[in-house]
C-alpha cells in the first residue's frame, strides 16, 4: 500500500471517528433535553397543582351570631338627618335593578306585604340586607338581629351581613315576609310557596333567570339585584358597618343609606305614604316621584 493510500485511509478513519463522536454527543444532548424537558414539565405540573389548590381552596368561613344591642341600634336608628344628607348617594338615577310594576296589590294580614327572597351564601343579598334593615326600621320594629357572612368561596367572599331567617318584625303599616331560600352552603333553608315562586317567576325577568335577591314591594316596585357594589363592605365587621351608617360622608353610609332611601320610597308607594312622618321627609318624595 502506498504512502498516499495509507494517508487517505487514515484520514477517512479520522473523519468517521469524528462523525461518530459528534453523533454520540448529539445523542447525549438529545437525551439530556428530553430528561430536562420531562423534569421541567413535571415541575410545571406540580407548581400548577399547588397554585390551583391554593386558589381553589375556599377561604375560612367567618362566624355568625346575635348582634350586640348597641350594634343593632346603629342599624335600626340611622338619623333622619343622615338619610336626608345622603339622598341617593353614589347610586345612579337610571339603570338600577329596580322598577315599578302594576300587578295585583300584594297583601298579607290585611296590610301591604313586602316579600324578600334571598340566600345566606349570596353576596348581593348580603349587601341588600343592610339597606332593607335601615328602611324597614322606619316603618316598624325588628326583633333581635343576627349577623352572618356570605359564602367564603363566592365573589365578594365573607361579606358581613344579617340574616332574615326566622326574623321577627312588626309594623302597623306593612307585613315583611323574608324567605332565606338557601343557607351558606347552598342547601335548602326555606322553601318558597307556590304563590311566592309565581311572583318571582313573573317579575324577575332578567336574562340570567331567577336570581337573588328578589324583593317585591307590594307588587308596586320590584328589586331584582343589588343597588350598590358589595365591595364597599369588604373586610369590615358588623360593628364597623353599623357604626359607619351615621356618617353621611362615609362611602359605606352613602351606599347603604342611598339604597335604603330608594327602598323607603318604594315602601311609601306601597303604603300610600304612611306614615307621613317618614314619607314626607326629604329625599323620599323626590325619589318616590321618579318611581
Amino acid at each position: 500500500m502506498s504512502k498516499a493510500t495509507r494517508n487517505r485511509t487514515r484520514n477517512a478513519r479520522e473523519r468517521i471517528a469524528a462523525q461518530q463522536a459528534a453523533a454520540r454527543k448529539a445523542e447525549q444532548r438529545r437525551r439530556m433535553l428530553i430528561v430536562g424537558g420531562s423534569v421541567g414539565l413535571v415541575l410545571v405540573i406540580v407548581v400548577g397543582l399547588i397554585l390551583y389548590k391554593s386558589l381553589a381552596k375556599p377561604g375560612k368561613t367567618l362566624g355568625s351570631g346575635n348582634l350586640p344591642a348597641a350594634v343593632a341600634k346603629n342599624i335600626t336608628n340611622v338619623p333622619v338627618s343622615t338619610l336626608s344628607a345622603v339622598g341617593t348617594g353614589p347610586l345612579p338615577s337610571t339603570g338600577l335593578p329596580l322598577k315599578t310594576i302594576s300587578g295585583t296589590p300584594l297583601t298579607s294580614g290585611g296590610k301591604p306585604e313586602m316579600l324578600y327572597i334571598g340566600a345566606e351564601y349570596c353576596p348581593y343579598c348580603a349587601a341588600m340586607r343592610w339597606p332593607m334593615a335601615v328602611a324597614l326600621s322606619r316603618f316598624g320594629t325588628f326583633g333581635p338581629l343576627t349577623g352572618i357572612h356570605s359564602s367564603s368561596s363566592d365573589t365578594y367572599p365573607n361579606t358581613p351581613t344579617l340574616t332574615f331567617y326566622k326574623q321577627q318584625y312588626s309594623s302597623p303599616y306593612l307585613t315583611f315576609t323574608p324567605v332565606e331560600n338557601e343557607n351558606g352552603t347552598h342547601k335548602l333553608l326555606q322553601q318558597t310557596t307556590k304563590a311566592q315562586h309565581a311572583l318571582w317567576v313573573k317579575y324577575d325577568t332578567t336574562p340570567q333567570g331567577l336570581g337573588y335577591p328578589f324583593i317585591d314591594v307590594g307588587s308596586k316596585v320590584v328589586v331584582t339585584g343589588p343597588l350598590f357594589d358589595p365591595g364597599v363592605l369588604k373586610h369590615l365587621t358588623w360593628a364597623q358597618v353599623a357604626s359607619k351608617l351615621k356618617n353621611p360622608s362615609d362611602p359605606v353610609a352613602q351606599s347603604v343609606n342611598g339604597a335604603a332611601n330608594y327602598l323607603t320610597a318604594s315602601i311609601c308607594k306601597m303604603t300610600n305614604n304612611k306614615p307621613a312622618s317618614v314619607c314626607t321627609a326629604a329625599p323620599i318624595p323626590a325619589i318616590e316621584g321618579k318611581l
